[in-house]
């Protein structure tokens, strides 16, 4: 990732988007009975007043929810939020990212059909385009998206594009304009995984983006207490996820956890800022540190992908120095709690050896050049100058 001179001012970072996701996000209509919040719809099923109401509703002439594998009132406020956050026509609740990510892919891609994807994408997703779409028959060809090059020459007889801006772990950029315009040339659907910058900061679909992916557990909820997925898109291509795979595959989102997602997209701008500004506190003072070799944050990218970014997220990794003994720096942390997930109200320490170890042979990091002295940070709310001491004090402890 190419570097360059830094003039950083939070304060003026995604002004305009913090405002307007502000009020979409507080301001509601009066719920039923007057609440201001609205209510958990916890009921499996949805009863009709006589034969006409059904028969017109399973024929589509009707509009109501059935059973709530399909359609729940506090998740489609969820999903409505999230559509109008991502200037969207529509959005679909998963019961996890990965459930959104396998529905959505599958919709678009069939047995003896090939995908394009970016490397360094999300490890569980990687896994599951190598352990199972083998044996749907389905290929996937994996480039860098920082090289649009690369992106045009994978692309012809592909299905789908499958973009994350910025990666995992090394948090690479793609230039989105550019390359879902090379996609529609060929008539191939894109997707993006925007979990990292959520729509506050990134919105890919006024980029040329088809289809938005979300880990909803990570910054929409915000709380470390949802696990969650959501994509959003066309009204056309949420039918046809809704027809081709979300019914089938049973991955629906819960009433209740709808309903904490709501709960944290209220806070989702007045949480960003201050994940955005320690982010960017403790990777300026990591860059300048001795024991550190490279810090990998898009911030520091001239990347033209950068242009698509309002702000920053609390995630990042950074490369430390042969000296550093990592098991001991992570395990000397005291604030960074060792653990995946991110984007909740606690920091967040990941070491990428570590990980490597979850599916050896197979991992995307290794594959495409993550080195094992690499280290990600999720940094979350807590005072940055005692994030910072606990960095310093344990860097202390790690000296080989």
């Amino acid at each position: 990732m190419n570097e360059q001179p830094n003039t950083f001012d939070p304060a003026s970072l995604a002004s305009d988007y913090l405002g307007e996701a502000a009020t979409l996000l507080a301001h509601d209509e009066p719920f039923p009975g007057g609440a201001v919040v609205p209510p958990i719809y916890q009921t499996s099923l949805f009863t009709f007043a006589n034969y006409a109401d059904m028969a017109d509703t399973f024929a589509g002439r009707r509009k109501q929810p059935i059973y709530s594998r399909g359609d729940n009132p506090t998740v489609m406020e969820f999903e409505k939020r999230v559509a109008a956050l991502e200037g969207a026509e529509a959005a679909r609740g998963f019961s996890s990212g990965m459930a959104a990510i396998s529905a959505t892919v599958l919709a678009f891609v069939g047995a003896g059909e090939r995908m394009v994807a970016v490397r360094n994408c999300y490890g569980d997703a990687y896994r599951l385009f190598e352990r199972l779409f083998p044996r749907l028959h389905i290929k996937v060809d994996y480039v860098d998206g920082a090289d649009p090059d690369a992106v045009a020459a994978a692309l012809p007889g592909a299905r789908l594009l499958y973009l994350e801006s910025p990666t995992s772990m090394m948090f690479e950029l793609q230039d989105l304009e550019h390359l879902t315009r090379l996609a529609k040339e060929q008539g191939i659907v894109t997707t993006i995984d925007n979990s990292w910058a959520t729509p506050v900061f990134q919105k890919p679909i006024s980029h040329g983006v088809d289809l938005v992916l979300h880990s909803a557990s990570k910054y929409l909820s915000g709380h470390s207490d949802t696990v969650a997925g959501v994509v959003a898109g066309s009204a056309a291509h949420i039918k046809h996820i809704n027809e081709q795979t979300y019914s089938q595959l049973g991955g629906k989102l819960s009433p209740f956890e709808g309903w904490l997602l709501l709960r944290g997209l209220r806070t989702l701008p007045l949480r960003l800022p201050h994940h955005m500004k320690s982010g960017l506190t403790i990777a300026e003072r990591l860059k300048a540190h001795g024991k550190v070799e490279r810090v990998n944050h898009p911030a520091y990218s001239n990347h033209p992908g950068k242009k698509t970014l309002a702000g920053y997220a609390g995630l990042f990794s950074f490369e430390v120095t042969e000296d550093v003994d990592i098991p001991a720096f992570v395990d000397a942390l005291k604030f960074f709690r060792i653990g995946v997930s991110w984007g909740g109200h606690e920091s967040l320490v990941v070491p990428a050896k570590a990980s490597l170890e979850q599916t050896p042979g197979i991992n995307s990091m290794a594959r495409f050049g993550v080195s094992p002295r690499t280290i990600r940070f999720n940094v979350g709310l807590e005072n940055v100058e005692d994030l910072w001491a606990d960095i310093a004090q344990a860097f202390d402890k790690s000296k080989k």
